[in-house]
């Protein structure tokens, strides 16, 4: 199984979108539950069905994140051991467990709620207007990922969290290299690598420890701003939140800051890509869900499951127990793979279908459990909203070439999507 193993955990197998999924769709056939050991990693369990998802999501004593979060060789593990002492280079609400992730939670709980985000409508439909006009003037051509799908979430994440419009590039090229250290493309434009200037492309990726820093300068000063001078933001209520009393600490209170700002706007630009790839190959959809907008919700939905962007978390097992079969013993690792589960022919129909009106779409892309993704509502309408917009408008749309993916086993998704259209 060292093959299979490998592509697992292989950035260009992830690329690729049919090595994954082959690999993953074996598995669910032959070894649901399967004991990985790629070259280079500490050994896990891959979960591969949708079943085996839930159950581990839905016990979060029995599996906890702290311990182990991402998949990452074993070498950079160590070093970050050795040069943070802590095993993650943030504190955030993915990164813990309780009681402190729900302390951590609870601070902007109620500010994710639909009827909060539903005063932010209007501004967000203001933006999505902006930025359809925009590809409307670019004369029927574009790529949809730099021109539209990008930037329409960044701007909604800042607008929310309240930061100037001047700091954009930096939070998009902060996102792109936390999320795709090893991508070429992002290796090629960054200005923090780890290998030597002479090493061979694929041998370089991102300095994450230099990157970090990056992240604690910015938002450092961010706390300090809001503190002194409150607003009604995000990134105010984040700065004044409070911990058992006592004002939220600086690790916590800047990864809120990092997973809000990065995490918040590249899900949803890679869906809101991914999801317009997926009715251009697939044209009756799309024009059923022009013919019938009502349908833009359940699309919108089919979208998440369809392109899943976060492909998968970590698990640590803190007892001995069973799972789909086979006894995982305490302190093993568990990867949810959940492109895999979206895939699951178990609980969707016709898995690698893409259906506008699917009805039944448990799709997991947001997680299950205590670590339910806090921002899925804001995520589902600002979807909603671009594609209202967006098809309204659009008469008609091609390929221009051919769509290029992202390099990352982690977060990931579209990073060109050349086409061609006519507008109204």
């Amino acid at each position: 199984m060292t093959k299979i193993d490998n592509t697992l955990v292989d950035p260009l197998a992830m690329a690729d979108g049919d090595a994954i999924h082959a690999a993953y769709g074996e598995l669910r056939a032959t070894d649901p539950l399967h004991w990985t050991q790629p070259d280079g990693y500490r050994p896990f369990w891959s979960v591969t069905r949708h079943a085996d998802i839930m159950a581990v999501e839905k016990n979060s004593e029995r599996f906890v994140n702290r311990f182990r979060t991402y998949l990452t060789p074993a070498e950079g593990e160590a070093q970050m051991l050795a040069l943070t002492g802590d095993s993650h280079m943030f504190r955030t609400l993915v990164d813990l467990d309780d009681p402190m992730h729900r302390k951590l939670r609870k601070l902007t709980h109620d500010w994710f709620l639909p009827a909060n985000l539903r005063k932010l409508e209007p501004k967000i439909a203001a933006l999505a207007k902006q930025h359809v006009d925009h590809m409307a003037s670019l004369g029927g051509k574009c790529d949809f990922v730099n021109e539209v799908a990008l930037w329409y979430p960044l701007r909604v994440i800042m607008l929310i969290l309240g930061l100037p419009a001047e700091d954009e590039k930096l939070m998009m090229k902060m996102t792109q290299e936390i999320f795709g250290p090893q991508d070429p493309d992002v290796v090629a434009r960054s200005n923090i690598i780890t290998a030597a200037e002479n090493a061979p492309s694929g041998d370089k990726q991102v300095d994450l420890f230099a990157l970090v820093q990056q992240f604690f300068v910015y938002f450092n000063q961010v706390i300090i701003d809001r503190r002194a001078n409150p607003r009604d933001d995000l990134a105010t209520v984040i700065a004044l939140g409070k911990i058992d009393g006592e004002l939220i600490p600086e690790k916590e209170a800047i990864s809120y800051y990092a997973i809000t700002a990065t995490a918040g706007h590249d899900t949803t630009s890679s869906t809101a890509a991914g999801g317009l790839l997926a009715l251009i190959q697939n044209p009756a959809e799309l024009a059923k869900l022009k013919a019938d907008p009502s349908l833009i919700p359940q699309a919108v939905e089919e979208m998440i499951r369809w392109v899943t962007p976060v492909k998968h978390f970590m698990r640590t097992a803190t007892e001995d127990c069973e799972i789909g079969g086979k006894q995982v013993k305490e302190g093993d690792g568990l990867a949810l793979f959940y492109w895999s589960g979206n895939r699951d022919a178990e609980v969707f129909e016709d898995p690698f279908a893409f259906k506008v009106d699917r009805a039944n779409n448990p799709q997991v892309a947001f997680g299950n459990g205590i670590h339910l993704c806090l921002g899925l509502h804001l995520a589902r309408m600002e979807l909603r909203i671009l594609f209202t917009e967006l098809l309204s408008r659009l008469d008609s749309v091609e390929l221009a070439g051919t769509p290029k993916n992202s390099t990352s086993v982690f977060v990931s998704g579209l990073k060109t999507l050349p086409i061609t259209f006519k507008m109204k």
